[in-house]
């Protein structure tokens, strides 16, 4: 994992087209802003994590159901 100080106003550049900006530092609370190319999914790592355990679930739903049919 790379580790970057960065202050409000800064930024970042991830492969040439994402820019994650710092907009604000408020206590332990950091805003960030992310400039990416149109049809970029950009998710909170609990939102991503929800999604990805969902997805799971259905697979399995789907392959069970498909071994009743059979």
């Amino acid at each position: 994992m790379l580790y970057l100080s960065r202050r409000a106003g800064e930024s970042i550049v991830i492969n040439d087209q994402i820019t994650i900006t710092v907009t604000e530092i408020r206590g332990k609370t950091v805003k960030l802003g992310f400039d990416a190319p149109e049809g970029t999914r950009i998710l909170r790592q609990e939102l991503y994590d929800k999604i990805h355990q969902e997805n799971q679930v259905a697979a399995n739903a789907i392959n069970l159901i498909k071994k009743v049919i059979k």
